[in-house]
């Protein structure tokens, strides 16, 4: 699980988009940026979040964040998550779980009584300089962007 602080250097990643595209924390350096986990696309915490974010997507460019989602569905699945919610920031289809793994939020779960691993719903900010600002542990879907304006 996570292991990753406030203060340590981001993970140096390099994955592909909902359109293929590979995408890089290099891409980002010198801007704010906000990389948000979450479990499955189309679900409806998941959909709550990220159509959060999406709502709130110019107040976050106006405080200079750059967006990106990260789950393990497939290229197709966030390209179709994309379009349906109009989403303005990529999504990475971290088919491999390189990404997922590298921050640290694939482990153990319980839904319903049952245990299993899965992503966990954990939100990095991180610098311009490429550190990790501040880690949401406790993500409240309805009120993600908020959260990370705190």
């Amino acid at each position: 699980m996570i292991t990753l602080k406030v203060g340590d250097k981001a993970p140096d990643f390099k994955a592909a988009d909902e359109q293929g595209n590979i995408v890089s924390l290099a891409d980002y350096k010198g801007k704010k940026l906000v990389v948000f986990f979450y479990p499955k696309a189309n679900t409806p915490t998941c959909t709550t979040e990220a159509c959060n974010l999406r709502d709130n997507y110019k107040l976050l460019k106006d405080y200079g964040y750059e967006i990106l989602g990260v789950s393990a569905d497939s290229e197709k699945k966030q390209s179709n998550f994309k379009k349906k919610y109009n989403f303005q920031y990529p999504l990475i289809a971290d088919v491999d779980k390189t990404m997922i793994n590298a921050f640290g939020v694939w482990g153990p779960k319980k839904f319903m009584g049952r245990t299993f691993d899965g992503i966990h719903r954990v939100t990095f900010v991180i610098d311009e300089k490429g550190e990790i600002s501040k880690i949401i542990n406790s993500v409240k879907a309805k009120e993600h962007a908020l959260q990370v304006l705190e």
